[in-house]
């Protein structure tokens, strides 16, 4: 089975929406390889520190209500 990335990266930037709080950290509890190919495109800080959240971008915070509302809203 080929599993897509960018789905995959898409769906944890959506639920990364869910948890979100402060107006821009959610918590990084989800998969480690999405959430480097996410900080690669620039969406999200490192990932890689002791934080237990990270910071979202203006970009990566626009990009993850999108995915959010198109994936989870009626």
């Amino acid at each position: 089975m080929e599993i897509d990335q960018q789905k995959i990266d898409d769906a944890v930037l959506a639920l990364m929406y869910l948890n979100l709080h402060d107006e821009c950290r959610s918590w990084k509890s989800l998969d480690w390889q999405a959430m480097d190919r996410l900080h690669q495109e620039g969406l999200i800080d490192n990932p890689a520190s002791k934080a237990k959240s990270v910071w979202l971008s203006k970009e990566g915070r626009e990009k993850s209500k999108a995915l959010f509302e198109q994936m989870f809203c009626k």
